[in-house]
């Protein structure tokens, strides 16, 4: 009789079938997640630039994740960059370089990078950049008697970088320095004329004064042993002449070279600055040795699908926003772009 009611008991239980888990929730543009996806891709472009400044992180614009297996994500990411003081041969890490001001006619980096999450570890496996300088018009309107940048291969700028250089191989008791590259230069018209400029070195393997007789005759050290530097000199023209210049040595840094390909190493111009260009632009478009044609290739059209996700969750919030709401709701903000680290070009 006790099981014959224990079976009509257990017959009478309700049956909670299992519900299968949906999809993950997508990331917002300043998850940590998505903060450690964007680390990582400014590691690597900052790593895979040859010419130029290191950039800092100034806004995540976009993510999307299209998971793959367990424990396996892609990732697309739309990043916005900031040209910082240190050269990309610099050894100071990326989180102590000071991003240029606005004031200084700041440089905006973009890039498009796709990574691959597998079992916790970040593995970036394409990315795409470009960097363009503020507009003109945007830095005088703030900041009217501040100097513009200057082409790299304008006459005034080559003029004070070889007097610059010349002045420092004079005066040092050390390695005699040779121009890598124009960094960026700046002129100011009043009420002084002023040429700033900055620029990458390498020393040689000549002492300053053996090199007084054949400067021609010195070369640049091999790569086991090569030591970059970095020098900024101002040189006024105009009511009086004066020059002030400072270079600094890094030291060897293992495993750091110099790409010179096609460069006209006697002015220290890379081709795109011959053309008069005023910054060096971050023209990375890089591919990793592990990720496949096919996965590359999946780069635009995953990045479109981003977008679209971003606009669809943009319309959203506006459209919440149009119904009634109590006093004081706040809508939550959407879930890209993310917040800007510095400020906005």
């Amino acid at each position: 009789m006790k099981a014959l009611v224990a079976l009509i008991l257990l017959v009478q239980l309700p049956i909670h079938k299992a519900v299968p888990a949906g999809p993950p929730a997508p990331l917002h543009c300043d998850d940590p997640e998505s903060e450690a996806a964007a680390e990582a891709a400014l590691l690597y472009i900052n790593s895979h630039s040859h010419h130029g400044y290191k950039f800092a992180l100034n806004r995540i614009e976009n993510i999307h994740v299209l998971p793959q297996g367990l424990n396996n994500d892609i990732i697309f990411l739309e990043l916005d960059l900031l040209e910082t003081t240190c050269h990309i041969l610099s050894p100071t890490p990326i989180e102590n370089c000071t991003v240029r001001s606005f004031t200084q006619h700041a440089v905006e980096g973009d890039c498009d990078v796709k990574l691959q999450k597998l079992d916790g570890k970040l593995s970036v496996l394409a990315s795409k950049c470009h960097s363009h300088a503020d507009s003109s018009e945007d830095v005088i309107r703030l900041c009217p008697d501040c100097p513009l940048l200057a082409s790299l291969n304008n006459t005034e700028v080559l003029t004070a970088v070889v007097a610059a250089l010349n002045d420092h191989n004079s005066k040092t008791a050390d390695a005699y320095l040779k121009l890598l590259e124009i960094g960026r230069a700046r002129i100011q018209y009043h009420p002084v004329h002023v040429v700033s400029v900055e620029f990458a070195v390498a020393a040689t393997n000549c002492s300053a004064a053996e090199a007084k007789d054949n400067p021609e005759a010195c070369q640049l050290l091999p790569d086991d042993q090569s030591n970059f530097g970095f020098c900024t000199a101002t040189m006024v023209t105009k009511p009086s002449q004066d020059l002030k210049v400072d270079c600094q040595l890094y030291g060897h840094q293992p495993g750091v070279t110099y790409s010179t390909p096609g460069q006209d190493t006697s002015a220290g111009l890379v081709p795109s600055v011959v053309q008069g260009f005023t910054n060096h632009n971050l023209r990375l478009s890089h591919n990793n040795p592990v990720a496949s044609e096919s996965s590359s290739s999946e780069f635009p059209t995953a990045l479109l699908s981003a977008k679209s996700v971003a606009k669809r969750a943009v319309a959203e919030v506006a459209q919440h926003d149009k119904v009634p709401r109590p006093v004081g709701f706040v809508p939550p903000p959407p879930p890209c772009p993310g917040k800007i680290h510095h400020f906005k070009i």
